[in-house]
């Protein structure tokens, strides 16, 4: 604790001197630091550049790894347009990929601007961007569409108000009929339960170049899935029937299975979300309630003290506050 506050009470000059001394008596950092830094996460990058001077410089003056930004929790909450334009200013014009996860405080000039300097980008990824609108994306893809049609996946799941004609527009910016016969080709069935585990930026995984289409039943624009009970499945691949192919707010699905729930199966977890019958009687449950918690908010469980069972946070607030006989 004393040679703590020493430190703290010295003069800058005499910290600045024994900081150098420290950190060459320490030596450089090993070199396999500096292979990695292309592969962290952003948040993970920036922490990395304040461990020590050299770390600092290679993240500064390297641009492979600002040439993939992705921007989710925590750093989504704080990214503004000025901060946006400073992160993308590192790839030095060569940015490739731009995922911004649930960038509420992004607005339509903050995006073009990072678009104009970076025309070369080829997979932009914006859901729940609630500050954009449809017309602000499209002029985004419009420009990145000039250059050779070098933009191959779009995510825009969650932008407000995107009609039909909005969608139309950004499908004529991005495919050609060559593109088009390719893309049905290979997408592959999105499930709803593997996308809600899914990481954004890995869209290219589905085989498909735009991440929401018309849902059949509410002619709207949404994530539109598919269903992996056999019977569905079946129908689907004899007898092209799309009868619960379509979104989740026109058809419940299960958290767990992400199987279409018929009326008669439905039930409900402690979290409120939709489970099946099937995945209902496998789940563990609650020793008040009887409901089971799915994977998405295992977090609401709260096991006894010494024993496999667990009660869910509502009953606890309602029956158990105050009590010592649970721990989180």
């Amino acid at each position: 604790m004393e040679i703590a506050q020493s430190r703290e009470h010295a003069p800058l000059s005499h910290r600045e001197d024994n900081s150098g001394q420290e950190e060459a008596e320490a030596g450089s950092p090993h070199e396999a630091l500096f292979l990695v830094l292309a592969y962290l996460p952003l948040f993970e990058l920036l922490a990395m550049s304040e461990v020590c001077m050299s770390l600092r410089d290679a993240v500064e003056k390297d641009v492979l790894p600002w040439l993939n930004i992705i921007v989710e929790r925590p750093l989504n909450l704080r990214l503004s347009d000025e901060i946006l334009m400073k992160v993308a200013s590192k790839a030095n014009d060569r940015l490739r990929t731009l995922a911004l996860i649930n960038c509420a405080w992004i607005s339509d000039d903050g995006l073009q601007r990072v678009i104009d300097k970076n025309p070369l980008i080829n997979e932009l990824y914006v859901p729940g961007c609630t500050g954009l609108t449809p017309n602000g994306v499209i002029r985004a893809v419009q420009k990145l569409s000039e250059h050779h049609h070098s933009l191959k996946r779009l995510q825009i799941n969650g932008i407000y108000n995107m009609k039909k004609e909005h969608l139309e527009t950004l499908h004529y910016y991005m495919l050609t009929n060559q593109t088009k016969q390719q893309v049905q080709k290979k997408q592959r069935p999105l499930l709803y339960h593997n996308f809600r585990k899914f990481q954004a930026y890995r869209w290219d995984e589905f085989g498909r170049i735009i991440d929401v289409e018309i849902c059949p039943r509410c002619n709207e624009v949404r994530m539109v899935f598919d269903c992996p009970r056999e019977e569905c499945r079946r129908k689907r691949e004899q007898y092209s029937l799309i009868d619960c192919r379509m979104c989740k707010f026109c058809i419940p699905r299960c958290e767990e299975c992400g199987r279409c729930v018929k009326p008669e199966d439905l039930e409900v977890a402690v979290c409120t979300d939709t489970l099946c019958s099937d995945c209902w009687v496998q789940l563990s449950k609650c020793n008040f309630c009887n409901k089971p918690c799915c994977g998405q908010h295992a977090d609401l469980q709260i096991s006894s003290s010494g024993s496999t069972e667990w009660i869910c946070g509502v009953c606890h607030d309602q029956f158990l506050t105050g009590s010592d006989d649970v721990e989180q």
